[in-house]
């Protein structure tokens, strides 16, 4: 089945190049275009697509705002920013406003491909660049709250290693005998316990206190 994709950004000439590099892809299709966050959230609502990809910095609403409509009205929608900002305080706000990944515009093609599989698969990804960044803000984060990952179960903890391993729930259900389901279900306490909004920082922590994190590679 194919993937589908919004584009939301501002600037046309820079639409026009996603448009031609995916549509190279044959398991994929791009289903609407908009140039700005409202008509992005009327966009996602309609076409209900698979991955949006969405710039942060644009005329009217943020990115970070249409993210927030994008969530309540395509639940299922998994949203990739794609963005210019190396900024650690825009990288924060998109992760806890529900994005599932943060790329910056000078990655190469290959790179923005295999990210929207991964993120259509349920996986987070977040430029190689940024982890730094990312490592701070979910430090900054979580410190106050959290005395490592105590406050999880055994199974939980289980889980949360194989996330910093960077398996997806279908491998960590595959490795411990388990359902699909059941990881999901795991996967939301844990999120909830740790105060994270994303995969991504669930990583990082779990690689803070002691796991093996595979960070995503060029």
């Amino acid at each position: 089945m194919s993937i589908r994709i919004l584009l939301v950004d501002d600037h046309k000439l820079f639409r026009r190049g996603l448009l031609a590099l995916l549509r190279g892809e044959s398991d994929f299709e791009v289903v609407g275009e908009a140039g700005d966050g409202v008509e992005g959230i009327k966009q996602a609502a309609a076409q209900k697509p698979d991955v949006v990809l969405l710039d942060l910095h644009m005329p009217g609403i943020t990115g970070v705002d249409a993210l927030a409509g994008m969530r309540e009205l395509a639940p299922d929608a998994r949203i990739l920013m794609l963005t210019v900002s190396e900024d650690g305080a825009d990288l924060m706000a998109a992760l806890r406003a529900g994005a599932c990944g943060y790329l910056l515009k000078n990655i190469d093609g290959e790179y923005l491909v295999d990210s929207i599989r991964r993120a259509a698969r349920g996986e987070s990804v977040v430029c190689p660049e940024l982890t730094g960044k990312l490592v701070d803000g979910v430090r900054d984060a979580t410190s106050p709250q959290v005395n490592g990952l105590q406050v999880l179960s055994p199974r939980e903890r289980d889980i949360v290693s194989h996330i910093a391993g960077g398996c997806s729930n279908k491998e960590i259900a595959r490795a411990l005998g388990v359902a699909e389901s059941t990881v999901k279900i795991h996967v939301q306490h844990a999120m909830r316990k740790l105060n994270c909004s994303s995969r991504v920082q669930i990583a990082v922590l779990a690689a803070g206190n002691g796991a093996p994190a595979r960070l995503p590679a060029r």
